[in-house]
């Protein structure tokens, strides 16, 4: 298949389509395009066309659509439709999208919107999802399963499974409950094709069965699935009765936002923000880290003028300052970068202790390597041997504690319970920048005698 592409060509004719109120057009136009791609166009177009478009198509594609838009523009749609509208869209949906999207409404509205969905259990489904926690398993998980009975027949089970399958757009696993919808374990489709019809499933079903927690946190379903190779997981209440599953494409959202804020914690942006927000919300996701990047540089100056003298007779150590300082940066993130990462797919073993001294020694590595270098180029360059040795010496130690810095840093973050990210952004940058200027000028002036 071709991936589509959009063009300002081709929103352009949409525009014109709606402008022109030419419906069994536009809807013979989008009949083919995937409702992610419809959710692309819409995107694009102002808030009056996208209705238009939105109340135009199928509910059963308009449903998908609305999961896809950005919020703001899902919003601004939700805002001109009717509850009956809205009610219409969530009947075509999975439980977990139609309650992501009912949470999203203003609370004045909510119960009229529930109140119009004609699928009562699908309601009461959609209301049981609303009371746990968005950033949990519960939050996240999806009533659509199918699960059957320890105690029924082969012949009763296929015949339940075939009714639950209907509003299952994707079975995944059959999961066996006992009598209190205590989860039991999973059923093999080749078992069940296999055994007399007669037999009844507790003597059939495989009662190892990966399963969460309606507690758990996003982030650890997601590292369960992907080290199992999971495309569903059921989830159990607090005491054992399984209440939903979560989907591989649900978990593929929460590994894609997640590397979203640590990109940005990393780039120094401490709100989740787009580029399409407004000045004012960029500003205050940018301006702390720039603030703290501020007053380090300020630091900084403050140490260099304590070692004024030194300048005046040793110009060549005021020349390679900006060196300590990018190296002393450098290392520290790249130090916590590879600590964010293993810890982020749980990769790291071994104690606090074993982790500093391997990557103290990867730095004392790195350092003798790198000011041998720097030395050579010194002598060379200036004809000043003994501070060529300062200097060399002074990378050598900043090296080792940015490396230590940008290890422990993370690790002490991530046992506090604070995201690790943190410590590869500017945090790190920066005072690796102020311990490496100071270390620098300490030991130069201990070599040099000054």
């Amino acid at each position: 298949m071709t991936p589509f592409k959009l063009t300002e060509e081709f929103i352009g004719e949409i525009e014109q389509l709606i402008e022109n109120q030419k419906g069994t057009e536009l809807d013979s136009l989008l009949k083919e395009v995937h409702y992610a791609d419809v959710a692309e166009i819409i995107n694009e177009l102002d808030e009056d066309e996208a209705t238009y478009l939105i109340k135009l198509l199928d509910s059963d594609k308009t449903s998908d659509v609305l999961t896809e838009l950005d919020d703001d523009v899902r919003e601004s749609i939700l805002g001109n439709l009717s509850s009956k509208e809205i009610a219409e869209e969530l009947e075509e949906l999975d439980t977990d999208d139609a309650a992501d999207i009912v949470a999203e409404l203003p609370q004045e509205i909510v119960q009229e919107v529930i109140s119009e969905i004609e699928d009562k259990e699908h309601a009461k489904d959609i209301v049981d999802l609303l009371r746990y926690d968005e950033d949990s398993a519960g939050g996240l998980m999806a009533k659509e399963l199918v699960k059957v009975s320890e105690n029924w027949t082969v012949t009763k089970c296929v015949k339940e499974m075939r009714a639950q399958a209907e509003n299952v757009t994707r079975v995944h696993s059959i999961y066996v409950v006992d009598k209190d919808e205590i989860l039991k374990g999973r059923l093999s489709l080749k078992d069940l094709l296999t055994v007399s019809t007669a037999t009844h499933i507790r003597e059939i079903y495989i009662p190892k069965v990966d399963y969460v927690n309606v507690n758990e946190k996003p982030e650890e379903v997601a590292k369960i699935m992907s080290k199992y190779d999971l495309e569903a997981i059921p989830v159990v209440d607090e005491i054992g009765r399984l209440v939903g599953r979560i989907t591989i494409d649900d978990i593929v959202d929460v590994i894609r936002e997640e590397a979203e804020k640590d990109y940005q914690l990393a780039a120094g942006i401490s709100q989740d923000v787009e580029a399409d927000d407004s000045i004012w919300e960029l500003t205050r996701a940018r301006l702390p880290w720039l603030i703290l990047g501020l007053f380090g540089g300020a630091g900084a100056a403050v140490i260099m003028g304590g070692f004024e003298e030194m300048f005046s007779k040793y110009t060549t150590l005021f020349l390679f300052t900006p060196l300590i300082a990018a190296m002393a940066g450098n290392v520290g993130v790249q130090s916590s970068a590879i600590i964010v990462q293993g810890l982020a797919n749980d990769y790291l073993k071994g104690s606090m202790g074993n982790r500093l001294i391997k990557e103290i020694l990867l730095a004392l590595l790195n350092g003798l390597i790198l000011a041998a270098i720097l030395l050579l180029f010194t002598w060379i360059w200036k004809g000043d041997f003994m501070t060529a040795v300062a200097i060399s010496v002074s990378l050598i130690a900043v090296i080792v504690v940015a490396g230590f810095v940008g290890t422990f840093t993370p690790l002490f973050l991530h046992k506090r319970g604070i995201d690790p990210a943190i410590a590869t952004g500017p945090f790190i940058t920066t005072s690796n920048d102020i311990f490496g200027i100071l270390i620098y000028f300490v030991i130069a002036k201990l070599i040099l005698g000054i």
